[in-house]
C-alpha cells in the first residue's frame, strides 16, 4: 500500500500552487481533481471574462504567463496557461477523481474517491468556492415562474435577448455580467449598498500590491494613495462601456417574489423572465465533513494549518486561509507557507 507524503485535493489554481512547492522538495505527492482536464474554477466562468490585471499580476508561482494581444488575459487565455503551467512541471495529477470522503488514520488519512482509496501522511484541501454557489433565500420565491441562476452557470447572452433580467449583487462579477446583458435585455442591478467602484486607473495589480503589504504585516496604500479594496468593482472596459451607456443603476434588495417577478420594498412590481444571482460563493468543504471539524462552513485554522487536526492544511478559501488567497496571485504566498509546514510536520521539525 503507497502511502503518500501528501494528497492535495483539487487541481485548480490553489492545488496547482501548492504543487509547484512540493515539487522542490521532492516529496511523493498527487493532486486528486474532479474535472477532465486543467482549468479548476475557470471552466465555468462566463464566456467573455476578461482578467481585471495585467499578465505579469495574473500568473502563478515559478513562471509568468505569456504575454497575449490582449493588455487583459481572457479566460481562454487564463486556462491555457494554467494547461501550459501543468504541461511545464508535469505535476503528477489523477483527473476525474472526485474526493468523497476523509478519514483519520493512525499514519495520517485514508482518501475514499470514486476512483478508489488513497492513503497520505498529509492533506491539502484546494477545493475551493465554485462548486458551492451561494443563493440568498427570499419570500414566495417558490411561487416565481421565471428562471433563477447563479453567476456559476451564466455563459452568455444568447438566451437572454429582449427578456427582463434581474442581475443581483454588487461585486465584479455582478457589474461586469450587467455590462453585457443590459446590452440585449432590459436590465435592473440589485445590490444590497450602493456599488462602490475603484478609480479608472486602478486595477488589479495595485490590489494585488495592497495583498502583498497585507500580507507582509502593513497597511497597504496604492500609488496614488487611494486605499485598494478587493470588495470594490474594477473599472474594466465592459465597465465602462456600461458606464457610458448609462446603465449602471442599482436598486436595493427587493422584498419578495410573486409569480411574475418581484416585489420591492415600496409594493410595487416588476414582471421578471430571468433572475441571475451574483452573490458569491461559499467554501466547498463536503469532502472533509467526516473529519468533524466544520463548523459554520469553515474549518478553524492558523494560516492553512487546521487547528485541531496538525496535519490537513486548507489553501485558497478566502481570508480565513490568508489575505487574497483566493485571487491568481495572492494564492502563491499562503502555498508557499503551507508547504514549509507540511516540510516541517514531516521532518518532525513542527
Amino acid at each position: 500500500m503507497n502511502i503518500y507524503d501528501t494528497l492535495v485535493i483539487g487541481g485548480g489554481q490553489a492545488g496547482l500552487s501548492v504543487a509547484y512547492f512540493l515539487r522542490r522538495h521532492k516529496l511523493d505527492y498527487l493532486i486528486l481533481d474532479d474535472q477532465d482536464k486543467i482549468g479548476g474554477a475557470w471552466l465555468y466562468t462566463w464566456d467573455s471574462l476578461k482578467l481585471f490585471s495585467p499578465t505579469e499580476y495574473s500568473s502563478l508561482s515559478g513562471w509568468g504567463m505569456p504575454k497575449g494581444n490582449e493588455d487583459y488575459p481572457s479566460k481562454t487565455h487564463f486556462i491555457s496557461y494554467l494547461e501550459q503551467y501543468q504541461a511545464r512541471y508535469d505535476f503528477p495529477i489523477k483527473h476525474n477523481t472526485s474526493v468523497l470522503a476523509v478519514y483519520k488514520t493512525d499514519n495520517g488519512f485514508k482518501v475514499e474517491t470514486n476512483g478508489g482509496t488513497f492513503y497520505s501522511k498529509t492533506v491539502v484541501s484546494a477545493t475551493g468556492t465554485a462548486q458551492a454557489p451561494f443563493i440568498p433565500k427570499y419570500p414566495n420565491e417558490n411561487e416565481f415562474s421565471g428562471i433563477q441562476i447563479h453567476s456559476s452557470d451564466y455563459r452568455n447572452t444568447g438566451d437572454l435577448i429582449g427578456k427582463n433580467v434581474l442581475i443581483v449583487g454588487g461585486g465584479n462579477s455582478g457589474a461586469q455580467i450587467l455590462s453585457e446583458v443590459s446590452k440585449v435585455a432590459n436590465t435592473q442591478w440589485v445590490t444590497i449598498k450602493a456599488p462602490c467602484y475603484l478609480p479608472d486607473a486602478i486595477d488589479g495589480r495595485y490590489l494585488f500590491n495592497d495583498a502583498t503589504d497585507k500580507f507582509h504585516g502593513h497597511l497597504g496604500k496604492t500609488s496614488s494613495e487611494t486605499k485598494a479594496s478587493l470588495s470594490e468593482i474594477v473599472m474594466v472596459e465592459s465597465v465602462k462601456d456600461a458606464r457610458n451607456r448609462d446603465v449602471l443603476h442599482a436598486r436595493r434588495p427587493f422584498s419578495s417574489f410573486y409569480e411574475r417577478g418581484v416585489i420591492w420594498e415600496d409594493g410595487t412590481k416588476t414582471p421578471v423572465d430571468i433572475v441571475i444571482w451574483c452573490t458569491g460563493f461559499k467554501a466547498n468543504l463536503k469532502h472533509l465533513k467526516t473529519l468533524g471539524l466544520t463548523e459554520h462552513n469553515r474549518i478553524a485554522t492558523i494560516g492553512t494549518r487546521a487547528i485541531k487536526l496538525s496535519n490537513l492544511w486548507l489553501v485558497g478559501y478566502g481570508s480565513w486561509t490568508g489575505f487574497a488567497s483566493a485571487t491568481i496571485y495572492g494564492v502563491g504566498k499562503t502555498a508557499r507557507e503551507t508547504v514549509k509546514d507540511i516540510v516541517a510536520f514531516l521532518t518532525g521539525k513542527l
